[in-house]
């Protein structure tokens, strides 16, 4: 095999090799989004828009994020402010939220719907800060399931010949690295959401 083909074969089977790497780094990033949006719905005491992300409107008759028909402001560290841009729709803005899990009662005076975001006792705020930590935990799980099937694809290629053992040896470092730090942010993630929660 001339050294041309055999510079041509590495070439490849490096790409191949990337390509199991940043598919697991793409996965992980979503599993990061997909942690920071869910940390974003648990309350903290604190006015956040990300509260209502997934309150829906009937709007006309079509369930519609809530976020599509109101812009959505925090003038104090406890009020969130609905201001609709169609006014006739403040009730039925108002009627999502009573039927929401939320748990906050909306005042309307005509034109902006406003929500104050009850101060959390000290009680609540430890259940929810075991809360953060069980989201934490099954993001972890989804990042260790992204890890085998990375590990697998790897074990696979080396089995078809299409990477040496050795090169599946620095494969799988390469994947337990992209795992630890996918772990770590994580981690930090937690840490923060939990902080924000215990601080008062």
């Amino acid at each position: 095999m001339s050294k041309t083909r055999v510079y041509e074969l590495a070439k490849e089977l490096n790409v191949a090799s990337k390509e199991i790497i940043e598919k697991a780094k793409e996965r992980f990033a979503h599993s990061h989004e997909s942690l920071a949006r869910e940390f974003g719905s648990i309350r903290a005491g604190r006015a956040n828009a990300s509260l209502l992300d997934r309150i829906t409107v009937e709007y006309y008759g079509a369930p519609t994020p809530l976020n599509q028909l109101a812009s959505i402001t925090v003038p104090e560290a406890r009020v969130l402010l609905i201001s609709p841009f169609d006014k006739g729709s403040i009730a039925d803005i108002e009627r999502a939220i009573n039927e929401s899990d939320l748990g906050i009662n909306p005042a309307n005076d005509g034109s902006v719907v406003r929500l104050v975001i009850p101060a959390l006792t000290e009680e609540t705020r430890k259940e929810l800060a075991k809360e953060v930590k069980k989201v934490g935990e099954n993001a972890k799980i989804a990042i260790r399931n992204i890890r085998r099937d990375a590990m697998d694809e790897a074990k696979k290629q080396e089995k078809d010949k299409e990477i040496t053992e050795d090169q599946l040896k620095s494969l799988e470092k390469d994947i337990q690295k992209a795992t630890d730090d996918a772990v770590k942010k994580i981690d930090s993630m937690t840490a923060e959401k939990e902080k924000e929660l215990l601080t008062v």
